[in-house]
């Protein structure tokens, strides 16, 4: 059973119902929030998705101000966190006695949101018993519901009328319908025309994540003379599920980005560590920092969309593993224990995986596994995430899976495969 703890604050008059107007118009009011303790593996968004606070951005900010705390700050495990949620204690009577509040609507949905928590098991008792009533802020204080979100525009987010749009200000909502040049710089000159093959994936929106990057080469496998870094044979996969995915009608953004390397196809990648994140954010030499900068855009092109009306959003995060020099592995594919939709999209991708072993390979036998893991990218992220490992860059069989252009076109042709067949969608 979680305990709750309480931390008081002094607010004007605009941020609580619970304040007399005296003889200047105005009075300050003591506001006490609620407090929680951060968990092993907590972050900024599983912590308030636990509270289900993680609908409105407006509680994101009210978080990071009563914290003190930036949007790349990670938690501190067993920390004090104030959450936006206010606690006023219970009159007796009724909810809308007690916060000052006539409308029946909000009290319908305080007392659910209570309810709810006592569910979770996240309240030992409701509010009649323990006197203490809790109210998020958004009920009060957000208007995520009523402002005005613009419409999708047609501009694809990596199409070269696009590159430069900043997370703030980017407008892109639907697909490519522009019927231009479909020019996308990201994948490098040879690539960067990309016609449309199909509309299948209209109206989807996908994040695609090539791991490490930056400060982090990842794992590291050697070929001969030449070094073989995870995150150069990653990137170049994940580049070109992208460029895929753009060619069936989604709209889909390289989250980790190189400016000089687009699809190459070449054996041997050259190690670098000028990969940014989206938005030309520089990437933090603290890995935790470096997770959470990706987790973080993601999610804010994720409340954008959603709020534009885009009911499908997944987010694709490409790895290559390191394992014993002797051992050999198949493709693994990974989801958040909590997502049913993640582990059927990656069942999905799997299977189709599977039947193109079954196919291609000698023997025609697979063994790549699908399983459950409580890794930040597939807790932090709001779309459904899959984790896809592709090989074991240690291993000299398992090298050729990474090291040869047309395999590594063919990992991206069959995982789009996986993602058009998505049973879920």
């Amino acid at each position: 059973m979680n305990t709750y703890h309480f931390i008081k604050s002094f607010r004007a008059l605009s941020l609580t119902a619970f304040c007399f107007m005296m003889s200047l118009g105005m009075c300050w009011a003591e506001v006490t929030y609620y407090q929680t303790k951060a968990l092993a593996g907590d972050g900024i968004y599983s912590m308030l998705r636990r509270y289900k606070l993680d609908g409105h951005r407006c509680n994101f900010d009210q978080f990071y101000e009563l914290n003190s705390l930036n949007k790349n700050t990670g938690l501190r495990v067993g920390k004090l966190y104030s959450l936006p949620i206010q606690v006023f204690d219970f009159d007796g009577r009724t909810i809308r006695s007690t916060i000052g509040e006539n409308d029946w609507n909000t009290a319908v949905e305080i007392r659910d949101y209570n309810q709810a928590l006592v569910e979770l098991g996240l309240l030992e008792s409701n509010y009649d018993k323990s006197l203490k009533l809790l109210v998020p802020f958004h009920i009060q204080n957000c208007t995520d519901e009523t402002v005005s979100i613009a419409a999708p525009v047609a501009t694809d987010p990596e199409e070269e009328s696009a590159i430069n749009t900043s997370i703030a200000s980017a407008e892109a909502g639907g697909v490519s319908n522009s019927g231009g040049r479909r020019i996308f710089p990201i994948f490098g000159s040879e690539y960067a025309y990309t016609p449309l093959a199909s509309t299948k994936l209209r109206g989807k929106v996908f994040y695609v994540v090539g791991g490490h990057g930056g400060p982090d080469p990842g794992a590291i496998g050697q070929r001969g003379n030449y070094r073989l870094c995870e995150d150069e044979y990653a990137y170049d996969v994940a580049l070109r599920l992208c460029r895929n995915l753009i060619a069936h009608g989604a709209t889909a953004y390289m989250i980790n980005r190189d400016p000089n390397d687009g699809i190459r196809n070449d054996k041997f990648l050259e190690c670098d560590t000028d990969e940014v994140v989206w938005g030309d954010i520089r990437q933090s030499s603290n890995q935790k920092i470096r997770l959470t900068q990706r987790s973080d855009v993601i999610n804010e092109l994720y409340e954008k969309h959603r709020l534009q009306g885009v009911t499908d959003q997944k987010v694709i995060v490409v790895h290559v593993d390191s394992r014993s020099h002797s051992q050999r592995t198949d493709l693994f594919f990974y989801h958040h224990p909590s997502s049913e939709s993640g582990r059927e999209l990656a069942r999905q991708m799997q299977r189709i995986m599977r039947q193109k072993y079954r196919r291609y390979r000698a023997n025609g036998e697979y063994h790549g596994t699908v399983t459950a893991r409580d890794l930040h990218m597939l807790r932090e992220c709001k779309p459904t995430s899959v984790y896809v490992e592709l090989a074991n860059i240690r291993n000299t069989h398992d090298q050729q899976r990474i090291i040869i252009q047309r395999n590594r076109e063919l990992l991206a042709d069959w995982m789009l495969e996986g993602l058009m067949n998505d049973s879920s969608n």
